[in-house]
């Protein structure tokens, strides 16, 4: 099959749905061929303030017209859906839609977009939905597309831990001997670190320090809370981190917590660091949050808590530091999950497989 991806994320742009689309392109079966439209070049979007994705439509015919592709996957539905809907009346091509979470949410947000959401959704040969929850959401709005709906959830892949940069974190920050909670992410509301902040407080465990690595919009609002703390001096604000110092941190961390949280439609779409964090045997603590149940369960490899709930979270925090063989069965358990059910490989295999039984 010719496949082409026609997406407003891809490497070298950053990101969870980037990462997504490049690895499952890297580890596609070879009997099939991929190429990848995306707007580096303003070929989707143009600066224009009136109707900018008018550009994607004529690149989208042309596309089809110069290399007759079996499918067209569309990463993003509004406002990309919008051309491939236009695009395929001129056309006749056939194609398919991804969805991780916002971009379906935020296609719900008026009523015209849900018209334009079903046109598009009941002209889609295929639909794959990154999480269950959006999924979910997704048969919900429009049941009929069930049957022509696959769960694709991402892969993991274990980075490198360079005992260099690890050592030379141990002494920075003064970790040796100490139980370490980490945290890593773009510092946003939705994340919920203000609400691991306040839990530390709580903890009845002493000998621990919380690591929050990241950047963002709300880095001094939690500043601000962390000063404020009880135990301010436990807390440790340490920036954004390169791949070699992430994996070194999670290396050397005792628990991972993100406490995401829904906020108006925006939740997290899968959390592929809680699997990064298991692929290092570590326990995670997770807010009940979007697709994150697909990645952590409950009780077996990690804990999912209310992320409202303050008591929760200190509940787990000090379940976790104090019960050494509940931290240790759950990460290994959660190890043994990630290497078995998120690869790469089998999750492109997945997709290809039912891309091939529409054929």
């Amino acid at each position: 099959m010719k496949l082409l991806l026609c997406t407003l994320e891809y490497p070298p742009q950053i990101g969870g749905v980037a990462n997504y689309y490049s690895e499952l392109i890297e580890a596609w079966p070879e009997t099939d061929t991929w190429t990848v439209l995306d707007n580096s070049q303003r070929k989707l979007l143009s600066k224009s303030k009136f109707f900018p994705w008018l550009s994607s439509v004529l690149s989208l015919i042309k596309e089809y017209r110069r290399h007759n592709y079996d499918l067209i996957f569309i990463g993003q539905v509004l406002p990309l859906g919008t051309a491939a809907l236009i695009s395929q009346f001129f056309t006749g091509f056939k194609y398919g839609l991804f969805f991780h979470g916002m971009d379906f949410t935020f296609a719900l947000k008026s009523s015209r977009k849900r018209w334009l959401l079903r046109l598009i959704l009941k002209k889609a040969k295929i639909i794959v939905c990154a999480n269950s929850y959006v999924e979910k959401l997704l048969i919900e709005f429009a049941p009929k597309v069930a049957d022509k709906t696959k769960l694709i959830n991402p892969g993991v892949k274990k980075g490198l831990v360079d005992e260099e940069v690890k050592q030379s974190l141990v002494n920075k920050y003064n970790l040796t001997g100490k139980k370490i909670i980490f945290s890593i992410g773009r510092l946003v509301k939705r994340k919920g670190f203000d609400q691991v902040i306040k839990a530390l407080e709580g903890t009845s465990f002493d000998n621990w320090v919380y690591i929050l690595a990241g950047d963002g919009p709300e880095l001094e609002s939690l500043r601000s809370l962390a000063l404020a703390s009880k135990v301010k001096d436990k807390i440790i604000f340490i920036g954004r981190l390169n791949e070699k110092e992430k994996w070194s941190c999670l290396s050397l961390c005792d628990i991972f917590i993100t406490t995401s949280r829904d906020l108006d439609g925006d939740f997290e779409g899968f959390g592929i660091v809680y699997l990064e964090a298991a692929l290092m045997s570590k326990p995670v603590i997770a807010g009940l949050s979007g697709g994150v149940s697909d990645a952590v369960i409950n009780n077996e490899c990690g804990l999912l808590v209310d992320s409202e709930s303050i008591p929760a979270i200190e509940e787990a925090l000090s379940k976790l530091l104090k019960d050494e063989d509940l931290a240790r069965t759950l990460g290994e358990y959660a190890c043994q999950r990630a290497k078995t059910n998120f690869n790469w490989k089998q999750q492109s295999e997945n997709l290809s497989k039912f891309l091939k039984s529409f054929n």
